[in-house]
């Protein structure tokens, strides 16, 4: 599996703002922010329920991971996505970094992949 998610118990905006909170305790900051209903509505005029990309990104870590295999920026950042469901839940998907990470090859990079998904995991225990 390429990620791991929680309902949050909210709405899809206070579902945005304490990810963006709960990130930032792990010392991420949002570097992007992709709402894809706004896009696919422009692009193709498609109508979508609300579902927007963050780009997490730990500086200190990320500066790890690029030191110890420079082309890693391939990889990064780290994409959380919340979403609401048909059923007008609120979804937030994590990407797992120890599985996309498994494509560099490097003992390093593994063990800051690990050290990531743990705060990742302490964000998803924290909206649950």
């Amino acid at each position: 599996m390429y990620g791991f998610s929680t309902k949050f118990n909210g709405s899809y905006d206070e579902a945005i703002e304490s990810v963006t909170q709960e990130l930032a305790k792990e010392g991420f900051g949002i570097l992007t922010e992709i709402d894809v209903k706004a896009t696919l509505k422009k692009k193709l005029d498609v109508d979508k329920r609300p579902y927007i990309i963050l780009g997490a990104c730990n500086p200190t870590l990320a500066n790890q991971a690029i030191s110890a295999e420079p082309d890693i920026g391939l990889l990064l950042p780290c994409n959380v996505v919340v979403r609401e469901e048909e059923d007008l839940s609120i979804t937030v998907s994590f990407m797992d970094p120890e599985a996309v990470l498994k494509l560099v090859n490097h003992p390093d990079v593994q063990g800051l992949a690990a050290q990531v998904k743990e705060k990742l995991l302490r964000v998803r225990a924290a909206l649950s």
